[in-house]
């Protein structure tokens, strides 16, 4: 645990989790959907009341919805909760980040959603610090976040950002990380909706992953596929 997030799920079990995060982009969440049909597994989604609200997108998440995979909040305006340089100095206040996850819910009701099917929360920007993450416990959130050592977040970033990571560096490090130390129980983030500045999108080789890691032993499991 980092922070007092959760990022593995009964690590004794051979199980992997895939989790996308999405915010304003979302162009490839069909392209992960019927991925993840193909392989008849489901996925974990975490929305921010942003995505929530866009007319563009309604239609693929009410899809995720009925298919049955975990949905869950990401904070209703993609608040950044603390700067980079100082993690642990709040920039927005206690009831600020109340009622920014209280209106995610709301979002996520308007799709059927409760909290109690919704009780796993990721913090936005996957940046968080103990005092946010006391706070969204208090509300009865469970903190979630990706599995450091897996790499695979970075691929929100862009050739014109001095941290870009290629699609396949991502891809090496992920294999090379499952080779050192396994993956069980791993939280495996991909972005569903990047730039357009980022022509290898990791989301198109999700088939490959999965392919891979099913030949290694792995299971996928959705976040509501936990015993």
């Amino acid at each position: 645990m980092i922070y007092d997030t959760i990022n593995k799920i009964q690590p004794k079990k051979k199980n992997i989790y895939l989790v996308f995060t999405a915010d304003s982009m979302f162009q490839g969440g069909k392209k992960v959907v019927n991925t993840l049909k193909k392989h008849k597994i489901k996925g974990s989604f975490f929305f921010t009341g942003n995505a929530l609200r866009m007319e563009e997108h309604k239609d693929i998440i009410a899809e995720i919805v009925a298919a049955g995979h975990y949905v869950g909040g990401h904070s209703d305006k993609h608040l950044l909760y603390a700067t980079w340089e100082n993690r642990d100095s709040l920039i927005v206040s206690v009831k600020e980040i109340e009622d920014d996850i209280k209106a995610n819910a709301k979002e996520l009701e308007k799709f059927g959603v409760t909290k109690e099917q919704s009780l796993w929360f990721i913090p936005p920007y996957e940046y968080y610090n103990s005092t946010s993450v006391e706070v969204t416990e208090k509300l009865g959130y469970r903190v979630l976040n990706y599995t450091p050592g897996t790499a695979t977040p970075a691929d929100y970033t862009t050739p014109d950002m001095i941290n870009y990571q290629p699609t396949q560096k991502l891809i090496n490090k992920l294999y090379n990380h499952e080779k050192a130390v396994g993956l069980n129980g791993a939280i495996i983030l991909i972005h569903p909706g990047v730039s357009d500045l980022r022509d290898d999108k990791l989301y198109n080789r999700l088939d490959e992953i999965i392919t891979y890691f099913t030949k290694c032993g792995y299971s996928f499991k959705g976040l509501n596929e936990v015993e």
